[in-house]
C-alpha cells in the first residue's frame, strides 16, 4: 500500500500548490461511461479499489471512500493500510459525500472539482450543497498533475457498423435527430455520451472492456454532423464512407474549438446528465442553453424491426452456447476441478463458437454458494470456490453478437435441493412469470409494474435491494437507459421496442444467491375505447432449472407459462443440437403437469 500513500502525497501537495482543501474523485471518466480505459481510472489509481461503484474523497488531512454493498468486503480488503476510511452507503451512521466534506472544511476553504469528470448536473448540485455553506468551489484537474506516468488513450481504429445489422443508415439516423432538434427550437446538439455517438453514426470501436466504443464526442447542427475522434484511428476508407453519411471528422479534443466558436444565435441542446462540465463551460455565454434528456438516448431506446429481428437472433445463438456449456457442466462437476473462474472461460468458449461473436457484454458473475448473495461478486483465482453438487450456482453472463447484446441469468443446482431453496426459488420464479404476463396501458412507468416482480417476494417478507429491469443496447451496452423497471421513479415510459431484462432475485447473506433473468421487448397488444394497451415478449431463449420448482407453490396459469417458455425454447434451439444435445434439451424442457 506504499504506492497508494506516495500518491496520497503528492495529490494533497498538488492541492496546496492550487489552494484546495478536499477534492472528490468519482469513478467516471469525460463521457460517463460504465467501463473506463486506463487513463481515466482515477479513483482505482487515488485508493487502489477498483469495484465498479465507488466515489474517493481526499482532504489535506484524510482520505475517504463511498460504495454500496455489493463491495463492502473487496473495499475492506482493498483500502486496508492505505488511511482511506470505507463509508459504507445507505448505512444509517454513514453521511453523504458532501456532509462529510462539509463536516471536515472551515468556511472560506475550497473543493477542487475536475469538470471533466463530472456532468452539468452533478457538478452544479455539489456547487450548490458546497457555497450555501460557505466553502468555494474551482473547476481544476488536480489528478493530472499528480499522476505521473499516466496512460496515454487507446489508439483502437474504428470499424462501420453495417446498415444490415443497423437497421438504418447514419444519415437517416442524423435526419431524425435534426427533426426532434428543429421541435425542441435548438440548432446545435452535442454529445459526449460514446453509445449514443456509436448508435448514430453506426459506427464500434474496442477501447473499454465489453462494450464496443471508441472514445469520442459528437456535434450535429442544421448543416453538418461532426464526429471528434484521433484521427489516427480512422481510416481513409471509413473517412469516406462517414463524408458520405453527411458527417465530418475532427481531431477528438476539437470539440472545445467548435464550442468556443458557436455563433451568438446558437440555440444548444443538451443533456444536463451527461454532458460534463468542462464541455458546458466552454459554450459560450452568448448561446442559448436548451437542457433535456438526449435525443439520441430516447432514439435509441426503441428498437426497429432490424435491431428486434437480430436480438432474436443473437438470443438463439445465446441459447445454443449455453445449452453446450450446461451439458458440459454436469458432465465434468465431479471431476471436482471446476470453479467460478473456469465457468466464466467456459462461457466465453462456447460462446465464440458461435458466428458473428465479439466478446462478452460484461464481466460474468457466478457465484457459488454463499458468494451467489454477492449480486455482483466478480470470482478472481485467488476467491474462486470449486463448484460442487450440494449448494446452489448462480450464473449471470452475456455476449456481444452483431446481432444483438445478451444478458441472461440462471440459478441452477447439481445435486438435491432443500425445501427452503425450493420455496425461494420458485417465489423469484413467480415474480419473473408475473412481470413477463404483464399488461399495460400506454404512458405507464417501470416503477408502476415493478411491484408485479416483488409481489410474492413481499407476502412471504422478502425483498430483493437492486433493480427489476436495465434497458439493453443494440451491439452496444448492457446497461442501457433511460427505461428501467424499479422501485424508484422514473418518469420515462414504456413504449414499443424497448428492450429490459426481467431479473427479480433473492439474497440469503452467508447461503445463497437466487436471480432468474430474461430479456423481455415491449410490444403493442391492443387498443380499446379505453385507449392502447402494451405486453412483453421473453426473447431469451435457454431453459429455467425445474430442479429447483416447488410446483405446489405454481397456479395453473403459472405452469402453463413456463411449459409454453419451454416449448418456445426447444423449437428454437433443437434445429442446431445435435442428438445428445437434443435429448439434454428435450428433458430440461418437457412439460409440468
Amino acid at each position: 500500500m506504499e504506492k497508494i500513500l506516495d500518491r496520497l502525497a503528492s495529490l494533497r501537495e498538488v492541492m496546496k500548490q492550487n489552494g484546495i482543501s478536499a477534492t472528490i474523485i468519482p469513478g467516471t471518466d469525460p463521457h460517463g461511461s460504465e467501463y473506463l480505459p486506463n487513463k481515466w481510472k482515477e479513483r482505482t489509481w487515488i485508493s487502489g479499489f477498483n469495484g465498479s461503484a465507488g466515489t474517493a474523497v481526499v482532504t489535506l488531512e484524510k482520505a475517504a471512500l463511498w460504495t454500496d454493498s455489493r463491495y463492502f468486503i473487496q473495499a475492506e480488503d482493498q483500502l486496508k493500510d492505505t488511511t482511506f476510511e470505507l463509508m459504507k452507503m445507505k448505512m444509517p451512521e454513514t453521511p453523504s459525500i458532501n456532509d462529510w466534506i462539509i463536516q471536515q472544511l472551515n468556511e472560506g476553504d475550497t473543493v477542487g472539482l475536475n469538470p471533466q469528470m463530472f456532468s452539468h448536473n452533478a457538478f452544479l448540485e455539489n456547487y450548490n450543497d458546497f457555497t450555501f455553506n460557505n466553502i468555494n468551489v474551482k473547476s481544476l484537474d488536480l489528478i493530472d498533475e499528480a499522476w505521473q506516468n499516466r496512460a496515454e488513450l487507446p489508439q483502437n481504429p474504428i470499424f462501420l457498423f453495417d446498415v444490415k445489422y443497423a437497421g438504418k443508415s447514419a444519415s437517416e439516423k442524423i435526419a431524425e435527430v435534426r427533426k426532434e432538434m428543429k421541435q425542441a427550437k435548438t440548432n446545435v446538439y452535442i454529445m459526449n455520451s460514446l453509445d449514443e455517438i456509436a448508435w448514430l453514426y453506426n459506427i464500434r470501436g474496442n477501447d473499454v472492456n465489453f462494450n464496443p466504443l471508441a472514445i469520442s464526442y459528437a456535434a450535429v447542427d442544421t448543416e453538418k454532423a461532426y464526429l471528434f475522434i484521433d484521427e489516427k484511428k480512422v481510416s481513409n476508407e471509413i473517412i469516406v464512407a462517414l463524408n458520405e453519411q453527411g458527417i465530418e471528422i475532427k481531431d477528438y479534443l476539437d470539440i472545445y474549438n467548435y464550442l468556443e466558436n458557436l455563433s451568438n444565435k446558437a440555440h444548444v441542446f443538451v443533456d444536463g446528465n451527461r454532458i460534463n462540465q468542462s464541455l458546458f463551460e466552454t459554450i459560450p455565454t452568448t448561446s442559448t442553453v436548451k437542457l433535456a434528456t438526449s435525443i439520441v438516448t430516447n432514439l435509441k431506446a426503441i428498437k426497429n424491426e432490424t435491431e428486434l429481428e437480430g436480438f432474436r437472433n443473437a438470443m438463439v445463438k445465446d441459447g445454443v452456447a449455453l445449452t453446450k456449456f450446461f451439458i458440459w457442466l454436469e458432465e465434468n462437476v465431479a471431476q471436482n476441478n471446476i470453479d467460478e473462474v473456469t465457468i466464466s472461460e467456459k462461457l466465453i468458449e462456447f460462446r465464440a463458437t458461435q458466428e458473428n461473436f465479439k466478446g462478452p457484454s460484461f464481466g460474468t458473475i457466478c457465484g457459488y454458494a454463499d458468494h451467489g448473495a454477492m449480486n455482483h461478486y466478480s470470482a478472481t483465482p485467488e476467491t474462486a470456490y470449486k463448484i460442487g453438487t450440494d449448494k446452489m450456482l448462480l450464473i449471470d453472463s452475456g455476449a456481444q453478437f452483431l446481432e444483438g447484446t445478451t444478458d441472461i441469468t440462471r440459478t441452477l443446482i447439481l445435486g438435491e435441493p432443500t425445501q427452503q431453496q425450493k420455496t425461494d426459488y420458485t417465489l423469484v420464479l413467480k415474480g419473473n412469470i408475473a412481470l413477463s404476463q404483464a399488461v399495460f396501458p400506454a404512458n405507464t412507468r417501470g416503477s408502476q409494474i415493478d411491484v408485479l416482480a416483488r409481489k410474492d417476494l413481499w407476502e412471504n417478507g422478502l425483498n430483493f435491494g437492486h433493480g427489476t429491469g436495465h434497458g439493453i443496447g443494440h451491439y452496444l451496452c448492457v446497461h442501457e437507459g433511460p427505461q428501467s423497471i424499479r422501485m424508484e421513479e422514473n418518469a420515462v415510459t414504456l413504449k414499443p421496442g424497448m428492450i429490459l431484462s426481467n431479473e427479480p432475485g433473492l439474497y440469503r447473506d452467508g447461503e445463497y444467491g437466487i436471480r432468474i433473468e430474461n430479456l423481455i421487448v415491449v410490444k403493442p397488444l391492443v387498443t380499446t375505447e379505453f385507449g392502447e394497451f402494451y405486453n412483453f415478449e421473453t426473447i431469451t431463449i435457454a431453459p429455467i432449472d425445474k430442479t429447483l420448482i416447488d410446483t405446489n407453490l405454481l397456479t395453473e396459469n403459472e405452469i402453463m407459462w413456463l411449459n409454453i417458455y419451454h416449448q418456445i425454447v426447444f423449437d428454437k434451439l433443437q434445429p442446431l443440437l445435435d442428438e445428445k444435445e437434443t435429448n439434454w434439451l428435450k428433458e430440461k424442457c418437457e412439460a409440468i403437469v
